[in-house]
């Protein structure tokens, strides 16, 4: 498979404060990559680095081969990077359907009109399609601050995918969201990521989700990558046992893929 997303000597500094630090790592398609590490130690930093949204430093950011170093996140978006936030970034006074409604017209690039509409046929049944696929329909005429925070982080990654993204970056998917509605979250944004051929890279805090979904894992300490590799080898570093996790694991009884 070939490199979708790739970082050479990337850096990021507040002064004498390095957030990132060295960082060069390839991600080829079709991967899932977990990214953990404590607070504070880089992990969005990265991300908020590679989809636009904080200016390196330092080094390089290739996209598919192509440099999109001191592009605007929205240009990012429109080459193929998608991504979701830790807090979901919706419109609380609109329906889940216009919420969705609006990422579609924001992903053709146009603007709606008075004389073109908003609603169109053509668009709703884009939108209804995809809250079926996220098993979120019952909520599409629900003001968005009523729905219940699992089904708003479903929403906020359905509408991460509706431009049909090569890449889709997820910044702590579970945050917020209760035990009981974790897998199931996951298993849905799996099963729509695999169905549309998405490489993803997300930032987890919980063990049990990055054993269970990853297929790689990058661990960050103090702005640099301090392991990388098959789940079971990361989390099964004494050195990310330490300092990421901050105690012995039982990779076992996580499951953790080899």
């Amino acid at each position: 498979m070939s490199v979708i997303l790739e970082t050479r000597k990337l850096m990021k500094n507040f002064g004498a404060v390095y957030a990132a630090k060295d960082i060069n790592v390839q991600i080829t398609q079709g991967e899932v990559v977990g990214v953990i590490g404590s607070n504070g130690a880089g992990k969005t930093t990265f991300i908020n680095m590679v989809t636009g949204y904080l200016p390196p430093s330092d080094g390089e950011i290739l996209f598919d081969g192509q440099s999109i170093l001191g592009r605007e996140p929205r240009a990012i978006t429109r080459l193929g990077m998608a991504r979701s936030f830790q807090v979901a970034q919706l419109f609380p006074k609109l329906t889940v359907l216009d919420n969705v409604l609006a990422a579609l017209i924001a992903a053709e690039g146009t603007r709606p009109s008075f004389l073109s509409g908003f609603n169109t046929a053509k668009r709703r049944q884009q939108a209804e399609a995809i809250l079926e696929e996220f098993g979120v329909t019952r909520y599409a005429h629900a003001l968005v601050s009523t729905v219940p925070q699992g089904a708003r982080k479903l929403i906020d990654i359905a509408m991460a995918l509706v431009s049909n993204p090569r890449m889709l970056l997820l910044d702590e998917p579970t945050s917020g969201v209760s035990i009981e509605e974790k897998f199931p979250l996951m298993d849905t944004v799996m099963a729509a990521v695999r169905k549309h051929g998405v490489t993803v890279l997300f930032v987890e805090h919980d063990m049990e989700i990055v054993a269970r979904y990853v297929t790689r894992i990058m661990a960050f300490y103090s702005g640099e990558v301090i392991a990388d590799g098959s789940p079971r080898d990361v989390l099964g570093n004494a050195r990310v046992q330490e300092l990421v996790i901050g105690h012995h694991l039982d990779i076992n009884a996580l499951g953790a893929a080899a």
